[in-house]
């Protein structure tokens, strides 16, 4: 291989979808947290293309859009549900295109986790799981904690999150059930590769949380790209073949 060529196994060809200015910010910071630009950002060893989608715009559009997507990020709001997220995650479903849900807006006033969480769970399909959690949310957002690494952490965080440490690890538990075969006790050292596997064949979706705006940064959404979307080597689409 050249040294200009790229593995086709570190490519991921990611569809925002959401409201025309929250797929723009996005966009905007994911380039700002790694390098290049929207069509082609590198984030260490991988090389990702960013398209944005509204959802404002017709439904025929949206639909043949996620249809020909490799991956998808759908954008759910803490404070105010877009109308078309059911769509959107429907549509995704019956096609089998691979999706994380980042939730955003949780300083808002308004803001309600749990009600985003049971509007994803509302479509029909894969199962939401948690990846990350806020704590505290409105005023009172104070910052993210992550499920998946949460434990290289816990000495840190477990001091800074106090009392909400023992609820990030019921959260932790309850998505290690969720892509377990079996109950077990402990802390998994593959947990990366079950949630991978699950959102894959469209059984799950995981959940980030935007951190904004008490950070900008969107590493963990990068991270989540890599870990969990597919590259164009592993996605199987004859419709891809018809639209183009």
């Amino acid at each position: 291989m050249g040294t200009n060529d790229i593995d086709p196994q570190a490519i991921r060809t990611v569809t925002i979808a959401g409201d025309p200015g929250d797929t723009r910010r996005i966009v905007r910071r994911l380039v700002a947290t790694g390098s290049g630009t929207a069509a082609a950002l590198r984030w260490h060893e991988h090389t990702m293309h960013l398209t944005e989608l509204s959802t404002r715009a017709p439904i025929a559009h949206v639909e043949r859009a996620i249809r020909v997507a490799d991956g998808l990020i759908v954008l759910a709001g803490a404070a105010d549900a877009d109308p078309r997220l059911e769509t959107v995650l429907r549509v995704a479903d019956d096609h089998q295109v691979a999706r994380l849900c980042l939730v955003t807006d949780l300083a808002h006033p308004a803001a309600d986790f749990g009600r985003a969480l049971r509007v994803i769970t509302a479509a029909r399909g894969a199962v939401p799981v948690p990846v990350q959690i806020p704590v505290g949310v409105g005023p009172g957002f104070l910052g993210i904690v992550d499920l998946v690494t949460m434990w290289s952490r816990a000495p840190l965080e477990s001091e800074f999150f106090g009392g909400r440490w023992e609820l990030a690890r019921r959260w932790y538990r309850g998505l290690v059930a969720a892509v377990s075969d079996a109950p077990e006790a402990g802390v998994p050292d593959d947990l990366p590769d079950r949630i991978r596997a699950r959102t894959l064949v469209g059984e799950v979706v995981p959940v980030l949380c935007d951190a904004a705006p008490r950070s900008a940064d969107l590493a963990a959404l990068l991270d989540a790209v890599v870990r969990y979307l597919p590259s164009p080597m592993q996605v199987c689409q004859p419709e891809h073949v018809l639209d183009y």
